[in-house]
């Protein structure tokens, strides 16, 4: 049985941000490591504390399978948190996915094996293992506050935040604007501007072209 939050994967990120109301995107940082990578799944949230990484691998064990690990390094961005052996421990532990406010290493490896990792990039910074922190309580990434249980959404684009109390109605407007850019793309394909498809000429007062 397909759970409800798995249909927003349906999605594109900016669509579930425009039909939250332009809220919920994370910092346009925090980008795959390969293209291709796509994760939607309850957050699992973890506060480190900067340059140490043990947390992380007491979230892996934690989390319940199907969850994705989501981390606030707290200003230490340039540590590579997360590579290869903890890649393969969270798949074992059915970890859908990473997102994480620093960096990572391991890149080539993680990407062998098809494990959605969004960071903010690549480093080979070693880090130690202070237990300071919290798991699974708030966590807070450029201005957005993430709830244990909140879905994440990711794509090549970005990442988006959908709280665990509005999945209905953000599936719901996000039909809803996939259908309206349908019929834009239609009007498109027929020769008409986009000037004219809005009615932006009056409601701006655009000029009509001569």
């Amino acid at each position: 049985m397909i759970k409800t939050y798995e249909k927003l994967s349906a999605f594109g990120t900016a669509t579930l941000h425009e039909a939250m109301g332009r809220r919920g995107n994370l910092p346009s940082h925090l980008k795959p490591i390969s293209p291709s990578m796509k994760l939607c799944g309850p957050a699992y949230t973890v506060k480190l504390k900067p340059f140490n990484n043990i947390l992380l691998h007491q979230a892996y064990a934690y989390a319940d399978p199907g969850q994705i690990i989501i981390a606030d390094c707290q200003g230490g961005i340039d540590g590579g948190y997360w590579g290869d052996l903890l890649t393969l421990g969270a798949q074992q532990f059915g970890i859908k996915g990473l997102v994480i406010d620093g960096c990572v290493r391991d890149a080539d490896e993680i990407d062998a094996l098809n494990f959605p990792v969004f960071s903010r990039g690549l480093s080979v910074r070693g880090t130690g293992k202070d237990i300071e922190g919290s798991l699974n309580e708030p966590i807070t990434i450029g201005g957005v506050t993430i709830q244990p249980g909140d879905i994440i959404v990711g794509d090549r684009d970005g990442v988006v935040v959908v709280p665990k109390n509005e999945i209905e109605i953000t599936i719901e407007k996000a039909i809803a604007r996939e259908e309206k850019e349908e019929f834009v793309r239609q009007e498109l394909l027929k020769g008409k501007n986009s000037i004219e498809i809005y009615n932006w000429g009056e409601k701006y007062n655009i000029p009509t072209r001569k």
